[in-house]
């Protein structure tokens, strides 16, 4: 149990610095640490980032910081998709599962080491806010970039239990003009939105390990709170490499666990 609640602690941790990659790296902490295979970690970790997420997301929202309209919308489209990727996850082989794992997750790490979102944001993004009233004007191109949002992170958040934080901060922050904690904040609204689908659906298939989840999911929730007291005062751009630079190796270590096991 103290191995479960240790390796949730590290992914609240994650969560409250940066809004997303929490999700991405719970399933190499339980496949690697805890031996879950990727069909019950998925489930596992995904409650956890979606309890966790829940309360960050509450912070955020007596902060000001979440745009609920933007969340409700990408969080409908993720709810949708996630049973189908819950679905595909229980036929899929492990080792299939293991390899698209480690390749989203290098992928996500090397996207990561590029310039930070402000830097490579859209100069007429397709959501804007409304100076006078403070909020997102709601555009026929805006729709369409939230609704793709969070069907994209739906079907991975089902199929790999990841969340789809690492989907929807790059996606808020390239089409919309939002602040980054703005786009923490709605992210993790999004994440637990979503999570509650994809739990659902693995829980209906019978492929929840309620003696893993319940320790990780409490050991991330309390850090995520704690962290979320300093995540003011970090450099999002160290954190971010930091992040990247764990996901490379992480992302190594899956591809090995993978190739002796076929």
């Amino acid at each position: 149990m103290f191995e479960a609640v240790a390796a949730g602690a590290l992914i609240g941790l994650v969560l409250a610095f940066t809004g997303a990659g929490g999700g991405i790296l719970s399933i190499p902490m339980l496949v690697l640490v805890l031996h879950l295979p990727v069909q019950q970690a998925a489930p596992a970790g995904l409650a956890a980032v979606g309890i966790a997420s829940a309360l960050g997301a509450l912070v955020g929202l007596r902060a000001g910081q979440v745009r609920y309209r933007a969340a409700m919308l990408i969080g409908v489209f993720g709810a949708v998709t996630a049973p189908v990727g819950v679905a595909l996850a229980q036929w899929v082989p492990q080792v299939w599962l293991l390899l698209v794992f480690a390749v989203v997750l290098a992928w996500v790490a090397w996207r990561m080491l590029r310039p930070g979102p402000q830097a490579t944001r859209q100069l007429d993004p397709a959501c804007r806010v409304d100076p006078e009233q403070g909020r997102l004007r709601w555009t026929s191109p805006c729709a369409r970039a939230l609704a793709g949002t969070g069907t994209v992170s739906g079907l991975l958040s089902g199929l790999l239990g990841v969340g789809g934080g690492f989907v929807i901060v790059p996606a808020l922050s390239r089409h919309t003009d939002l602040d980054i904690r703005s786009v923490q904040a709605t992210s993790l609204a999004v994440i637990a939105l979503v999570s509650v689908s994809g739990v659902s659906a693995a829980v209906w298939h019978g492929a929840m390990p309620w003696h893993v989840a319940l320790p990780f999911t409490a050991g991330a929730a309390v850090m995520l709170l704690i962290g979320q007291r300093f995540a003011a005062g970090m450099r999002p751009d160290i954190l971010r490499q930091a992040f990247a630079l764990l996901g490379l190796l992480v992302s190594t270590l899956m591809v090995y666990k993978a190739w002796t096991a076929m």
